[in-house]
């Protein structure tokens, strides 16, 4: 039964498969630890089951044996001293759990340890990518390995899940992982040579809200709409009501097929089945509970994340909410010393939607916006932009391998030392000279560049009328644009990629696309009024 599966069970069933009994007299393990694991090198780690209350259970691996006694509820961990990498001609490891009965794990190695979480984009299988066939046929790397977890949406908090680790060599196990997640490990797997474990938990259509604890959005008075939205829905949601207005819209549309399928007319598209509020991906803390808890203590390097576009709506409340998730992950993780503040990167929302012929308002620009505010808000994080790389008819463009190698770019750079570009230009200063204006950035590498074309295209510019207009811009040196608008005498902000799918081709000579901007503080589109 594959993750998929498991999320179309009914919740009751599905929190059957995954509830553990702290009543059986067996040890038990989660399946977050289990054989093909990769346990991360340097790192001290934790490794945790259940056992009768007040029993002893030793855990051996390599020259290390630690000991711990199961609580009244039957939990027990123990800390590993740090390991070393898994060289490749070395063998891997073994481990022995014993307490009231012994479990031998195999196959175990050490090395690099990354999640990979958010909605759909990250969600995105192999079997989906542009290349799929080639890749999955291709991929032979016994010493990456990956676990999936299943899609249960749920206020209690899971302690399992049913999964397991498996080697990247089955190309039907492939197929069904994440596409960015599996090339940004594969990638950090051939360039540092060693082990790589990868945990995909994303959800596709997923809120930020649903990753973070519920207690912690009640407990805050930023989020008391948002709750208290979520707290009406909760008390006059009826799963049973709208399956029944399902079934008379599939019986209207079966009318409907059938009228044009005699008139020789295109068949409209059924009416989508109802998913429960209750137990989906937007409800308040139905993440964090379902497919996040059962994972959190791992030891792991970091967390990859591309995930936005359910919140775009909201993109102002974005801008506190999401670095409070990686706060919080960050917290609950709870790991030792340096390592708690562990690297968090993500993916900037794509290109997508029709281009709009005038400059305006954008609430996926206001989400970018948000995106690219949280790294002066926290250490250790980082985006890659991709606003070149997105299709203006599907919100899941299926080139993530150039996706992955940005976000790799960071890990490689910040957290294993090698010397590449890996960040995008960003905006630094906007100085106005007569009708111009002069933008200055950071991280240009040896300069700026234009893609495709030689004009300058992407800046809009505006007086204190605040109307803004398209603007003409060209490269005055290494890290200067200067921008300027027949129709704008005095101009007072700058904007560039300020739209949905907005037309751009400012990049750093390092082909990274410049970061969208824009220079004004005017009232935002998703600003409550």
């Amino acid at each position: 039964m594959n993750r998929r599966t498991l999320a179309n069970l009914p919740l009751g069933a599905a929190l059957a498969l995954l509830t553990i009994s702290t009543a059986s007299a067996e040890l038990r393990l989660p399946a977050i630890i289990g054989d093909n694991m990769v346990l991360q090198r340097d790192q001290a780690n934790r490794i945790w089951g259940w056992d009768n209350p007040g029993a002893t259970v030793t855990v051996e691996i390599a020259s290390q044996k630690k000991q711990a006694k199961a609580d009244a509820k039957g939990k027990w961990i123990v800390t590993l001293d740090p390991l070393p990498v898994t060289k490749p001609d070395a063998q891997p490891l073994a481990m022995r759990v014993s307490g009231s009965s012994i479990r031998e794990l195999k196959n175990i190695l050490v090395g690099e340890v990354w999640l990979c979480s958010g909605q759909s984009n990250m969600g995105f299988n192999l079997g989906t990518n542009y290349d799929a066939d080639l890749e999955s046929l291709s991929s032979k790397f016994p010493r990456l390995r990956l676990i999936s977890v299943p899609q249960i949406g749920t206020q209690e908090p899971q302690d399992d899940f049913k999964g397991q680790w498996e080697e990247a060599t089955n190309p039907e196990v492939i197929k069904q992982f994440t596409a960015a997640g599996f090339f940004y490990g594969r990638l950090l797997h051939q360039i540092l040579d060693v082990p790589v474990g990868l945990i995909d938990n994303a959800w596709g259509g997923s809120s930020c809200e649903a990753w973070i604890r519920r207690d912690i959005l009640e407990n805050d008075p930023s989020y008391k709409p948002l709750m208290d939205d979520w707290r009406n829905r909760e008390k006059t949601y009826n799963h049973e009501a709208e399956l029944e207005k399902h079934k008379a819209a599939m019986e209207k549309w079966k009318v409907q097929a059938a009228a044009a399928k005699a008139q020789g007319k295109t068949s409209p598209k059924p009416p989508r089945a109802p998913t429960n509020a209750l137990t989906g991906q937007h409800r308040p803390g139905n993440l964090y509970c379902g497919v996040l808890h059962p994972t959190i203590g791992y030891g792991m390097r970091g967390a990859i994340w591309y995930q936005g576009e359910s919140n775009a709506g909201r993109a102002f409340e974005y801008r506190q909410l999401f670095p409070l998730m990686i706060k919080h992950w960050r917290d609950e993780w709870n790991l030792p010393g340096a390592a708690h503040d562990f690297p968090f990167y993500w993916v900037q929302l794509a290109d997508y939607m029709a281009e709009k012929p005038e400059p305006g308002d954008s609430g996926w620009a206001e989400l970018r916006e948000a995106q690219t505010l949280t790294m002066s808000k926290l250490p250790n994080t980082g985006q890659a932009v991709i606003t070149d790389l997105g299709e203006a008819k599907d919100i899941h463009p299926r080139n993530k391998r150039d996706v992955a190698e940005r976000l790799v770019r960071w890990a490689l750079v910040k957290d294993y030392g090698l010397q590449l570009p890996y960040r995008s230009p960003e905006f630094k200063t906007l100085k106005i000279e007569g009708n111009k204006a002069r933008v200055s950035f950071d991280y240009v590498g040896s300069g700026l560049k234009t893609f495709d074309v030689d004009e300058v295209r992407g800046f809009a510019i505006c007086g204190e009328d605040r109307k803004f207009a398209w603007a003409k811009a060209s490269i005055l040196n290494t890290n200067t644009v200067e921008v300027w608008c027949d129709t704008v005498a005095k101009p007072v902000a700058v904007r560039y990629a300020w739209a949905d799918n907005p037309v751009c081709n400012l990049f750093s000579s390092d082909d990274l696309p410049v970061t969208p901007f824009r220079t004004d503080d005017f009232p935002m589109l998703t600003q409550p009024k």
